[in-house]
């Protein structure tokens, strides 16, 4: 009998280290920890962009990875380019821009 709770105990922790290292993030993937502060970087952004009057919010699309932000879309101006620019390097937790942004 000491044997085999021997194996559950085993197992068990088995269990918990392997659903702990899914988690873990790796070069491509974000852990869940790094997945929610994307979500709340991204989050604000977007919101800055729609309480900006000149910029068209629905039309740049904004992504986060790691901190680092794709701005991307069609705008009717550079100005509205560097305007998208500037509002976002303003957001904390924002490391780098990405501009993939075309005018119309």
């Amino acid at each position: 009998m000491k044997i085999f709770n021997k194996y559950i105990g085993t197992s068990l922790m088995a269990l918990v280290l392997v659903t702990m290292l899914g988690c873990a993030p790796t070069a491509k993937h974000e852990g869940t920890g790094e997945y929610f502060d994307d979500t709340v970087i991204t989050t604000k952004v977007k919101a800055a962009i729609f309480n900006e009057p000149s910029l068209k919010s629905s039309e740049i699309n904004v992504e986060t990875f790691k901190g680092n932000v794709q701005l991307s879309g069609f705008v009717n101006s550079k100005n509205d380019i560097y305007k998208a620019i500037d509002i976002t390097s303003k957001i904390s937790g924002v490391k780098t821009i990405k501009d993939d942004m075309q005018m119309k």
